[in-house]
């Protein structure tokens, strides 16, 4: 493969065509962002969306570093005076890195080892020997290559042998058999180190562990390697353990890489040989290399789980403009409380002791019913914990004791995800210099209930967590994809430029921290931006940087209603064009876009924009500014159930999703601890992939399934037939982790380790 055959590959990947490929390739190059790509270049790339175009740019760096790599080995081999005709065939058709690297293997420069001592004492002499004469006793042969370093036929003959070995450990053809053998037979099997029992506890379903390597999901995976890690289990890929020794499939595949079929003394000298090359060199080494790919497909995949749920919280439902009171649980050091008015400005701060070991319930309901009158805060947003119920009984008592017929505040519970680090970041320091650490907390609940997206752009994507062990996995990586994400999801919903804080400037396309301060810095100096085009006006923002980012930034009420809207400047005429078709005034058009609909798209292109562009410049004059987030909802705990202890099979209840993993769903239904929804429980119909059922923020019936109180576990099922009872769950669990001979069975049992703690993705606060 070569640069001028990436885009063809590529385009067999995302289903697009390479001139496609091509096109979104020397956009990239030439800077635009992925979602200005996706947006405002749809007639340049054929309409890639957003997804096919971050899946792209992955690709593209993959394999651009994949071709360097391969240069660089060319050159390599080169400079040795090695490179043959089919060598350089080979490597110029290894379409990954891994079988790039086994055709070089034997070229690499390396250390020292046994076989070139064994080369260097004259010992290829004798494999060559053996080689060319089967029907020789190979003892007979040694005798004529001693040495002092080899002074016996014996430590000659283990001197040929490391020679052999070495040569088939770099035999690409043989090391791609043996891979593709390995994936498709071994198992991976996990044990509990002895002695750590109880410490290792939590990974107890791993103690006797066995399951088909090709069919590991990737939750399983991870906990395994995290057991691994933290010393409490030990893995191995078995391979042929029911083989005769000597006689299983890969070590035949050795001894035939030898040609060793015959019935000769050489014969049989090369097939112990290859058999002790599998057992010694081989085995070990594919292991490591299987455990690496292994490894790097389950973090794939969580990384994947967690932006995809990175994305559902980001575009869950905004509450809007409204007096929201943000509170911070805390039981001995207080509650903290704060109120930010309908702009997310901070009004008032406090802090009350409504539990030990003040126990002011009355003082802590004063306060806050005084707050509330005072700034007509028309939210309450409660952190998720601990003592969140606690806290959510005190304002429900306090609400009950309004007046009658008085217009009471929404009360909700929110996760405080990452409140905590957000509270005592640099950022939140430069934003409320003069506000206690404790307080930005409460201050962050309440904003991120009014527009989780703007909230929660200021956080670290890693410490929001709605992963499953996302602490585990490549962090570079992880970081890039969220990051990604975060950038998708802010573009997608556009900007406020007039209102928006720098972190949320920073994510529009073409941006970036530091024009992000500047724009921040121009507004506070100079008021707020009339039109788009006066960013022209910012420090360092230049064309490139306009042309990325007007279109997503939003000014409402300003000298330009486009500007309010996601047409881009660059096709203002067209919508223009447009708007006089309709016969009205533009502002008109866009409060009542009916007449719209009379109009064919096709009469508007141009030379420049298509037919893709004028569509869109359509549906956003006929809902300018809309958010595609859905809209505001809330659960409803149940009164008298605040504790696990409350609990009971059969239970109907109402929640909300917290996360989604490979394995099913938790959900807070408001006892401090979320419940699980098994995949197998999800959906009436079989449910492959729980995104496509639920996401993260989705209110939720469940029915409890089963309770197990002391190790903090919950079942849940949104079966409408209330899923299995609580002895066949059971059942089920005791199925999934007892020991497994053989190919997981398919069905719920396949996932019942996800009961398990360590398979949760904890939220970090």
């Amino acid at each position: 493969m070569s640069l001028t055959q990436i885009p063809r590959l590529i385009a067999t990947e995302i289903a697009a065509t390479p001139q496609q490929v091509t096109a979104a390739v020397e956009l990239l190059d030439g800077g635009a962002t992925v979602p200005f790509i996706a947006r405002y270049r749809k007639e340049v790339t054929g309409g890639l969306d957003d997804t096919q175009l971050r899946k792209l740019e992955e690709r593209l760096g993959y394999l651009r570093e994949l071709e360097a790599r391969r240069a660089a080995i060319l050159s390599s081999i080169t400079e040795q005076g090695k490179l043959t005709d089919a060598l350089a065939k080979s490597i110029t058709g290894a379409v990954t890195k891994a079988e790039l690297e086994d055709i070089y293997l034997p070229y690499k420069p390396k250390r020292r080892t046994k076989a070139m001592i064994a080369r260097e004492a004259g010992l290829q002499g004798l494999v060559d020997a053996i080689l060319a004469d089967r029907s020789a006793d190979p003892v007979e042969l040694a005798g004529g290559f001693l040495s002092e370093a080899f002074p016996d036929a014996k430590t000659a003959l283990e001197g040929a042998r490391d020679i052999v070995a070495e040569g088939l450990s770099e035999d690409a053809s043989l090391l791609g058999r043996l891979r593709d053998h390995m994936r498709k037979v071994g198992k991976l099997a996990a044990k509990g180190v002895a002695g750590k029992e109880v410490a290792g506890a939590k990974f107890s379903d791993y103690f006797a562990h066995i399951e088909d390597f090709s069919r590991v999901p990737s939750h399983r995976a991870l906990a395994m390697f995290r057991g691994r890690n933290e010393e409490f289990l030990t893995l191995d890929l078995e391979v042929d353990a029911d083989s005769p020794r000597g006689e299983s499939p890969s070590e035949r595949a050795c001894g035939a890489a030898l040609g060793a079929s015959g019935s000769g003394p050489g014969d049989k000298w090369l097939r112990d040989a290859a058999a002790w090359a599998w057992r010694v060199k081989l085995k070990t080494s594919l292991t490591l290399d299987l455990m690496a790919e292994l490894r790097e497909a389950a973090e794939a995949e969580a990384i994947r789980v967690f932006a995809r749920n990175l994305k559902d919280l980001l575009l869950a439902a905004p509450a809007g403009g409204k007096a929201t009171m943000g509170l911070d649980p805390g039981i001995r050091t207080g509650v903290k409380v704060a109120v930010v008015d309908a702009t997310g400005k901070v009004v008032a701060t406090d802090t009350v002791y409504p539990f030990q070991p003040k126990n002011d319930v009355r003082g802590a309901q004063v306060a806050i019913a005084r707050l509330i009158g005072q700034h007509g805060v028309k939210l309450i947003s409660i952190g998720n914990g601990t003592g969140s119920r606690e806290t959510e009984k005190l304002v429900a008592d306090l609400l009950a004791l309004l007046p009658a017929g008085a217009e009471k505040p929404t009360k909700v519970i929110v996760s405080e995800a990452g409140a905590s680090v957000y509270s005592a970041s640099e950022l939140a320091a430069r934003e409320f210099p003069d506000l206690d650490v404790s307080l930005r907390g409460a201050v962050s609940i309440a904003r991120r209930l009014q527009d989780p997206l703007a909230e929660l752009v200021k956080i670290e994507p890693k410490a929001i967590g709605v992963g499953q062990y996302q602490h585990d996995v490549d962090q570079h990586r992880l970081g890039k994809s969220l990051e990604a994400v975060v950038e998708d999801a802010v573009n997608a919903v556009g900007v406020d430029l007039n209102t928006a804080s720098a972190p949320l400037l920073a994510r529009v396309s073409g941006v970036g921290p530091g024009l992000a301060e500047a724009i921040v810095a121009h507004r506070d100096q100079n008021g707020p931006f009339a039109t788009r085009r006066e960013l022209l006006k910012v420090a360092r923002l230049g064309p490139k940087a306009f042309e990325q980012a007007a279109g997503f930034l939003r000014i409402t009420g300003g000298k330009e209603p486009l500007d309010a809207s996601s047409v881009h400047p660059e096709a203002y005429d067209v919508a223009r064009k447009i708007v006089a078709a309709c016969g009205r005034d533009i502002r008109a058009v866009m409060a009542d876009g009916s007449a719209l609909k009379a109009l064919n798209p096709a009469s508007f292109v141009d030379e420049r924009f298509g037919l893709p562009t004028v569509k869109d410049i359509l549906s956003e004059l006929e809902k300018p500014g809309r958010d595609p987030r859905p809209s505001f909802k809330t659960a409803t705990f149940a009164e008298g159930v605040d504790q696990i202890g409350d609990l009971k099979p059969g239970m109907v209840l109402e929640g909300t999703v917290t996360n989604v993993a490979a394995f099913g769903a938790f959900v807070d239904i408001g006892v401090h601890q979320d419940g699980l929804v098994h995949v197998s429980q999800l959906s009436d119909t079989f449910v492959k992939d729980p995104h496509a059922v639920v996401k993260a923020g989705d209110v939720v019936k469940v029915r409890v399934v089963e309770v197990d109180v002391p190790r903090k576990r919950i079942g849940l099922t949104m079966k409408s037939d209330g899923g299995a009872s609580a002895k066949d769950q059971a059942r089920e669990r005791t199925l999934a982790t007892k020991p497994v001979r053989g190919p997981m069975q398919s069905g719920p049992q396949s996932g019942g380790n996800a009961f398990a703690d360590a398979l949760k993705g904890k939220f970090t606060r």
